[in-house]
């Protein structure tokens, strides 16, 4: 029960200080794109700071961070590995649903920092769109986080990995970075509740171009899904949790 309340409060707190945090660094943001990436580096660090005190969850993001142009292929378990991903990467940009231009504090933030915004369902566009800035240079630079089965995972739970990754790595000519996890052991996609213990991110060595579009998507789910087997052991999950 105790740590219900302290879960609580601090679900409670995190989400008070997205738009304190949001009304602070926006002057700066309005003029300087650098002042949007900055109030996200705030937003994230803070939760990661206020999750390893106020209920005992420690976060660590492993190997080595991407600083250039970059796609981040990432395991996707909660919302915990969005924020140690964001936190890290110095400018972390997203395909997002077009809906979310119209959110309170995100969709400003999500268009200051460079995200694509798209319909539902029109992921063929999105790519078109990203490989299109990428190749013309209208889009923010940055590191593009991509989640190659399309929503988040449970812990031991299977999903096929969609070819729109190799799609991007493809046509962009970029590196790909992937990036596994254990978060959900202690985030859980939905609920309250959260776990002590540490919670990981760990960046895994790049692929680099030139594999064909099939053995690519073999190379990246064999090293996503290994690496964060790896984790979950790490963190005492034995599939029955």
């Amino acid at each position: 029960m105790i740590q219900w309340l302290r879960s609580l409060l601090f679900v409670g707190q995190m989400y008070a200080m997205m738009p304190i945090l949001a009304l602070f660094f926006t002057p700066w943001a309005i003029v300087d794109r650098r002042g949007a990436f900055a109030g996200v580096h705030a937003y994230t660090r803070w939760v990661r700071w206020t999750a390893g005190w106020m209920v005992g969850l420690k976060t660590e993001v492993r190997g080595a961070v991407p600083q250039g142009e970059a796609l981040i292929a990432s395991k996707h378990q909660s919302f915990l590995d969005i924020i140690l991903i964001v936190s890290a990467v110095p400018r972390p940009k997203f395909i997002m649903k077009s809906s979310l231009k119209w959110a309170p504090v995100l969709g400003w933030y999500g268009m200051r920092i460079g995200n694509i915004a798209v319909d539902r369902g029109k992921r063929a566009e999105a790519m078109r769109q990203m490989v299109d800035g990428v190749r013309n240079g209208t889009q923010t630079p940055g590191q593009l986080i991509i989640y190659p089965q399309g929503t988040r995972v449970a812990p031991g739970a299977e999903r096929p990995y969609k070819i729109g990754t190799a799609v991007l790595y493809r046509e962009t000519g970029q590196t790909c970075i992937p990036a596994a996890t254990n978060v959900g052991v202690f985030w859980p996609r939905t609920g309250i509740y959260r776990k002590p213990g540490t919670a990981v991110v760990e960046f895994l060595p790049p692929i680099e171009q030139g594999l064909s579009q099939d053995a690519f998507m073999a190379r990246l789910e064999h090293e996503i899904e290994t690496a964060s087997d790896r984790l979950l052991k790490e963190a005492g999950f034995n599939g029955d949790d």
